[in-house]
């Protein structure tokens, strides 16, 4: 293993917090490959850049030699997470939850070494825990701690209700961490509260604690949200590699720096470069979100998957065929209607390069309509809300241009 110092300079790369600092230097002085934890709880079917977030962390601590644990949250995804929210999740059927549980892993694969990484699911140990059991884990905690958490104490002094099983998932989070014996756990900012249960709860048992250990939220490609499907302003991971690459090439020159150190896989002095380059001035903007681009196409796509979405972008935006000019219009132009879907045809008139929806239907059906370059089929009037994103732009006949920014 590196030595200590060296390991604390990668994993302190890009992380927010870690709670206790010193009792992670003094668990890496052990020369021990330590037991890393992630929950998930698989409530989607499709994972982009900010899910990765965390993943990119346990694959540096699985290069630095230590075991990753992969908790899939088939037993706490049936509570939901109330991390973040200001109302009850929806439930989920179990059949949704090991549905989506499928695809998760798959996706994460691609970021962690599937041959280092250890796979559980909490249904194992929770679903058949008894009262007597439940009670006992629920005596460790009081309500007065769980309110003050963020989320729940806004909810709270709102008025807004809190369904009483949400009380219990910071506690069955916990009992994950006591289950797998885990050193560090890792997660979102917003998920400190949960991991410091489990600090406490490993602790009333007599083990020792974990260390808590979050990662910033990435911020979308609109360059002010996070990155979220809800806000149309995410990655996905399985998106295909030329829109990968364009999504990236149009998130904002301050981003850069970040998305470089939360989604990539230059090394951290690489990263620390990249940085230094934009305080001093001497940075490149546009050839490094190139660069950026093609890495996270590579990761996701295999060897040479950038190079391809490279020259496919440049062929559409690099070589005239696309204006510097284009009129820009908000991503929230775009309106979703009853079906789920997008009209086309009044998009195109309210980014005004359709004169009425029945112009814009006459091209969609000659062929004469584009998204990011590839053209609408004949017909196909009402499409998928996924096409949109920061950055999108839309082509009717050979002069007209739009972009949602």
């Amino acid at each position: 293993m590196l030595p200590v110092e060296e390991q604390l300079k990668v994993i302190t790369s890009g992380t927010m917090q870690i709670v206790p600092m010193d009792e992670l230097r003094k668990k890496l002085e052990r020369g021990v490959p330590l037991n890393i934890k992630l929950g998930v709880d698989p409530t989607s079917p499709d994972l982009h850049l900010g899910h990765a977030v965390p993943l990119r962390k346990m694959r540096q601590f699985q290069d630095l030699g230590h075991k990753v644990t992969l908790i899939i949250g088939n037993g706490t995804a049936l509570i939901g997470d109330p991390s973040g929210r200001d109302s009850t999740r929806p439930p989920l059927t179990e059949e949704q939850v090991e549905a989506n549980a499928k695809t998760y892993v798959a996706q994460a694969m691609k970021v962690l070494d599937p041959e280092k990484t250890t796979i559980v699911h909490n249904g194992d140990w929770l679903k058949p825990l008894d009262l007597s059991k439940m009670l006992k884990l629920m005596s460790q905690f009081n309500v007065a701690r769980i309110l003050e958490r963020e989320d729940f104490h806004n909810r709270y002094t709102n008025g807004q209700s809190i369904a009483l099983h949400e009380f219990i998932y910071p506690v069955l989070q916990a009992y994950d961490s006591v289950v797998v014996k885990a050193d560090v756990e890792m997660g979102g900012n917003d998920q400190i509260f949960n991991l410091l249960a489990g600090r406490d709860l490993m602790r009333a048992m007599g083990m020792e604690p974990q260390v808590a250990l979050t990662v910033p939220l990435l911020v979308g490609t609109d360059g002010v949200k996070k990155m979220s499907k809800s806000y149309k302003n995410y990655v996905g991971l399985t998106d295909p590699a030329d829109d990968m690459y364009g999504k990236i090439m149009s998130i904002t020159d301050e981003l850069v720096p970040l998305y470089f150190r939360l989604c990539s896989t230059l090394s951290v002095d690489e990263i620390d470069a990249i940085d230094a380059q934009f305080k001093d001035g001497t940075a490149d903007p546009y050839a490094l979100k190139r660069e950026l681009a093609r890495n996270i196409c590579d990761l996701y796509h295999g060897a040479g998957a950038g190079d391809a979405a490279q020259a496919a972008f440049d062929a559409t935006f690099k070589k005239g065929e696309v204006p510097e000019d284009i009129a820009e219009f908000p991503l929230s132009t775009v309106q979703v209607n009853d079906e789920g879907k997008v009209y086309l045809a009044k998009l195109l008139v309210d980014v005004k390069i359709a004169s009425g929806t029945g112009e814009a239907r006459r091209l969609i059906d000659g062929g004469g309509v584009k998204i990011d370059g590839k053209a609408v089929a004949p017909k196909c009037y009402n499409v998928d809300p996924a096409l949109f994103s920061a950055g999108t732009v839309l082509q009717s006949g050979k002069k007209r241009w739009a972009k949602l920014v």
